[in-house]
């Protein structure tokens, strides 16, 4: 493809909507806007104007490697280096899980419960943290709030505190490398868990953009997908505070065996919260009402 033939804005568009609509890509010419987008500094203006505009070279190429990666399966919040969640933009990692707007569900049970239990400036316990994500978003919605995210990962650790610098948390977020709460001498007023709850078999078959490109230890929960539940759980009792509730992730079809395992542990008031879809998402946890 040369800058003479196809170095326009429109002529790239078409052979971008092109290529990823015979690869399959669903919204194949709103892809390759976004797509061209994080290639070059085109203006949102001349990309719908409908003039001829010309572009480099450089960004002719740039444009074609991001097409040929999409179309390959990378996600474009790979490709972007960032994915938005809870309105806030969050740089990845190979180390990260791409966040999903289903775990928005439990940034939104967690708010609810602090105001149904009037919990004034929480201190919020993260583990998994991954890119920061939960701890950030809340961090940001609940004036006050603090917290310390824990990964296993220190990769992962790393590009967290860099999204909490670039969102201005950093004075109220700290990150650590850990093995869940096992070395955390604190009690929370929330301690939040999205931990890999995909059973291993199921790893194979997952689409190419989850299974290819988010990191494994984000996703293997075990022969059963409950492997981190049965970790967690026994800790959830020395790292929650006395009127404080732990709120975890789950799977589809996870709310009954997840609940259970709870409950072994001594929680009893245990409740369930839906995602927008319906699915059960988020599972509240605390030892009293």
């Amino acid at each position: 493809m040369s800058v003479a033939s196809a170095g326009t804005v429109e002529n790239l568009l078409v052979w971008g909507g092109q290529a990823l609509s015979e690869h399959g890509v669903a919204n194949a010419r709103r892809e390759a806007r976004l797509i061209f987008r994080q290639a070059s500094d085109v203006s949102l203006e001349d990309m719908v104007s409908g003039r001829t505009v010309a572009v480099s070279d450089s960004v002719v190429r740039t444009f074609k490697d991001y097409v040929r990666r999409r179309t390959a399966g990378e996600p474009l919040s790979r490709i972007r280096g960032s994915r938005e969640f809870w309105s806030l933009d969050f740089d990845l990692s190979p180390a990260t899980l791409d966040p999903r707007p289903d775990s928005e569900c439990l940034v939104a049970a967690v708010v609810a419960n602090l105001q149904r239990r009037r919990i004034a400036a929480p201190r919020i316990l993260d583990l998994g943290t991954g890119s920061g994500c939960l701890l950030l978003a809340l961090v940001s919605e609940v004036s006050g709030a603090s917290g310390i995210g824990i990964d296993l990962s220190g990769e992962a650790v790393v590009t967290a505190r860099r999204n909490a610098t670039k969102l201005g948390l950093a004075d109220r977020a700290n990150f650590a490398v850990g093995d869940w709460g096992a070395s955390i001498g604190e009690r929370f007023d929330v301690v939040v868990v999205n931990p890999p709850y995909i059973a291993t078999a199921a790893i194979a078959v997952l689409a190419d953009e989850v299974r290819a490109f988010d990191p494994t230890l984000a996703l293997d929960g075990g022969e059963d997908g409950l492997a981190c539940y049965r970790t967690i759980a026994p800790q959830l009792g020395a790292l929650v505070a006395e009127s404080g509730f732990a709120a975890l992730e789950i799977g589809m079809g996870q709310s009954a065996a997840v609940s259970s395992i709870l409950a072994c542990e001594g929680f009893g008031a245990i409740k369930v919260w839906p995602d927008l879809a319906g699915t059960a998402r988020c599972i509240i946890a605390a030892s009293g009402g």
